[in-house]
């Protein structure tokens, strides 16, 4: 597995039938670098390509979830980024999407990308400190990884524009009323509760789980194709913008953004 402990990791473990997967970078609030990325894709391919593993737990090591994504790694003048394996699963499920079942578990900071991979999943429980932000307008770019469309589907029109133009914080009991979480736990429960879960599931009938969700995406599979279609576009309209570049400066600088609109 490439990339050391202190370097930020993303690693799983065996607990029979079910996957657990840990972000742990815990000295950056598990912020993804691209090798994380990499490694969380590759642990969510082998629960989609192993016949003995029938439920994915997506956990995170430390106080947070996820700050989101490391930006100078990704997005500074030394950023390198490969495309994924051919074949693998994509932690956003833009592309290839996993077939069993992902119950995430988060705390404290839950921010951009760490939305969009748990509502890439099937279901979330929420320690009762976690602090949910959709913030990507706020550095000059967007939310790009499903969540422009994902909060529609699971919040509604009026809750999800709410959120995604406010780019405001928001905590559990708010994800919870909107239909983003569908438990919130006291912190430090929120792994446990994940792993009770999975394990009821792993107790049924694991062909029969797999194609009630096959199904059940099927019912918006169409609409979620045109929002995934569009994304190159919406991309290009924001990264090579004055205030893209702007937000990513102002972020790694620390400091209030100044935005033009071009």
């Amino acid at each position: 597995m490439s990339g050391s402990a202190s370097e930020g990791r993303v690693h799983h473990e065996r607990h029979d039938r079910i996957l657990k997967i840990i972000i742990d970078n815990p000295a950056k609030k598990n912020a993804f670098s691209p090798e994380m990325m990499e490694q969380l894709s590759d642990a969510l391919t082998l629960l989609d390509n192993d016949d003995g593993l029938w439920v994915g737990v997506l956990c995170a090591a430390g106080g947070s979830f996820t700050a989101g994504l490391d930006m100078p790694k990704f997005f500074g003048p030394t950023a390198s980024r490969k495309p994924l394996p051919e074949g693998n699963v994509d932690p956003f499920g833009l592309s290839k999407r996993c077939r069993k079942p992902i119950i995430t578990a988060v705390q404290g900071i839950v921010f951009t990308v760490g939305i969009e991979m748990m509502l890439a999943g099937d279901i979330v429980i929420a320690a009762d400190d976690s602090r949910f932000c959709q913030m990507e307008a706020k550095r000059g770019i967007a939310p790009l990884a499903g969540a422009h469309f994902r909060y529609i589907s699971r919040a509604g029109w009026g809750d999800a524009m709410y959120h995604l133009l406010l780019c405001d914080e928001f905590t559990a009991a708010e994800a919870h009323r909107i239909g983003l979480v569908q438990e919130v736990v006291p912190a430090g429960q929120q792994i446990e509760r994940a792993m009770a879960l999975a394990a009821i599931i792993a107790r049924n009938a694991p062909l029969g789980i797999q194609v009630t969700k096959e199904a059940g995406r099927k019912f918006i599979e169409a609409g979620e194709q045109a929002a995934i279609a569009i994304i190159p576009e919406i991309r290009q309209r924001v990264l090579n913008t004055a205030d893209a570049a702007e937000g990513i400066k102002s972020f790694v600088e620390r400091r209030a953004a100044i935005f033009q609109g071009r």
